[in-house]
């Protein structure tokens, strides 16, 4: 079904749905490691990755989420 779908589609889909929910899953698991291990490199990465993305939505023209 995803072949049938317009080139332009699938990108909005991505970016507007996709994204979202993998910058969300990254933060929630960097805090989640962060709080059974403590500050690590891996829970720092992944918290960075999320800020990176909810940083590039903003820019983009989103509102910030808490």
């Amino acid at each position: 079904m995803w072949l049938f779908l317009t080139r332009r589609f699938r990108m909005w889909v991505i970016l507007t749905v996709l994204a979202p929910v993998v910058i969300t899953v990254l933060r929630k698991l960097g805090q989640a490691l962060e709080k059974r291990t403590g500050p690590s490199a891996i829970s720092n990465g992944l918290l960075k990755a999320g800020d990176l993305g909810e940083k590039a939505r903003v820019k983009l023209g989103g509102k910030r989420r808490r």
